[in-house]
């Protein structure tokens, strides 16, 4: 992040603020609570792959440019306008949005929790009533991620040498709705809870649990075309890949550089941070 001394009356600087993707590397489902909401126990990491949030003093403005600018509102209900809102904040945010939309790899997620960073704001529980990534987002590394996102256990990022840090995205142009995929968990499992909650146990905090992730099967039912994508990507990488959360992004470990084969998806080789 870089600051300028500059403010105006209401405290706002200058800012320049990187806003890291998410990646959910494994996702159990472990529950329900009452008010509906699915307790999960996941893997996540931050990534190299970054929107560039710019904040100016002045009344709340949004704007937005870059290769996934398409299709982000800028009005009130745009995630990074209601965290200056619950910071009590103002200011003209530029967006220059870097990481794909609707993929399940939390951009909106990250730009509001690189505000709530930058506005010094750290309660975790209230920023999960914005959005359920947001935690994380703000937090950022490695974690172990509990409840509906708001319990944060960071782990450490230290990996076994021939293990790559490279990660391979492939975003296939499909929107798969989240409530949609956990509604047909719900249908699939019959309301069964997990006998073992737990996606990243004591012993293995120093290895990823990549792969391991509830909501695939029930993806695949929302979103059939997952499972072409999914066929795709094996026949030109020769590895399986794994679904992000409740997808639509696909994700492979290392480099494959496979864009030429997967022309109307994103294709991002990228690392974890």
């Amino acid at each position: 992040m870089t600051d300028t001394d500059s403010r105006s009356d209401g405290g706002t600087r200058d800012a320049v603020l990187e806003a890291p993707a998410k990646l959910t590397l494994s996702l159990r489902v472990v529950g329900v609570r009452n008010d509906g909401f699915h307790l999960i126990d996941a893997e996540m990491v931050t990534l190299a792959l970054h929107d560039i949030v710019q904040l100016s003093p002045g009344p709340t403005a949004l704007s937005v440019s870059g290769p996934f600018a398409e299709g982000v509102p800028t009005t009130p209900d745009n995630l990074v306008a209601r965290a200056l809102q619950l910071t009590n904040r103002t200011a003209a945010v530029h967006i220059e949005k870097r990481i794909p939309n609707g993929g399940g790899l939390g951009g909106g997620s990250a730009d509001a929790a690189a505000v709530l960073r930058w506005a010094g704001f750290t309660d975790l529980v209230a920023a999960s009533r914005l959005g359920a990534d947001i935690p994380f987002c703000m937090v950022g590394g490695r974690a172990r991620v509990r409840g509906i996102g708001e319990i944060i256990e960071p782990l450490p990022l230290a990996q076994r040498s021939d293990e790559p840090l490279d990660i391979t995205l492939v975003v296939p142009p499909l929107h798969v709705s989240t409530p949609a995929v956990y509604r047909a968990w719900d249908e699939l499992n019959n309301g069964r809870q997990r006998a073992t909650p737990t996606a990243v146990h004591d012993s293995d905090v120093n290895e990823s649990t990549f792969g391991e992730n509830d909501l695939q099967s029930a993806a695949l039912v929302v979103e059939p075309q997952l499972a072409r994508w999914r066929d795709r990507i094996r026949e030109a990488a020769g590895v399986l890949p794994t679904l992000a959360g409740s997808g639509a992004t696909w994700f492979l470990r290392g480099q494959h550089h496979i864009g030429d084969a997967l022309r109307d998806a994103t294709v991002i080789v990228t690392r974890n941070r």
